[in-house]
């Protein structure tokens, strides 16, 4: 004998946000040492790049460490920045960050300026379209973030 298959349950359920498993200490913490450890790695990598496989001097580890430090206070000027902009502003800033950070560190590699340009816009126009979608949908229409 045939019989009817159960129907789902087609109700649609309230959406509670998942918990917060960290602490505020611990995001007050993680606010201050990603940007930190992405700019010691950031600085790194440019150095190394400067360097070109050659013997690690004095002045390789002091250019790494300005540009790490460098890097995290435009890192955290950026995150401040872009808070308080709309969807538009916020995708633009953080890509010509991003292609402005790739741009040179290509340049260190001893590339031309032209090509590390170029390379740059690339890089900052495929960060635009993701950050654009991404703000573009988790932002209603005033621009405040959908929780």
């Amino acid at each position: 004998m045939a019989q009817a298959a159960p129907a789902p349950d087609r109700r649609p359920r309230a959406q509670t946000p998942p918990p917060d498993v960290f602490d505020e200490r611990t995001h007050r913490i993680a606010k201050w040492a990603v940007p930190v450890v992405i700019g010691l790695v950031y600085g790194y990598w440019a150095a190394a790049n400067r360097r070109g496989g050659g013997p690690v001097t004095g002045w390789n580890i002091l250019f790494g460490f300005v540009t790490a430090l460098v890097f995290v206070a435009l890192y955290v000027a950026v995150r401040a920045l872009a808070a308080r902009l709309r969807r538009e502003g916020h995708a633009l800033l953080w890509s010509a960050f991003a292609g402005c950070a790739f741009g040179f560190l290509i340049n260190q590699s001893g590339a031309s300026v032209l090509y590390s340009a170029g390379v740059a816009l690339v890089i900052a126009a495929g960060f635009f379209a993701v950050l654009f979608y991404r703000y573009y949908t988790h932002e209603d229409a005033e621009g405040r973030p959908v929780r």
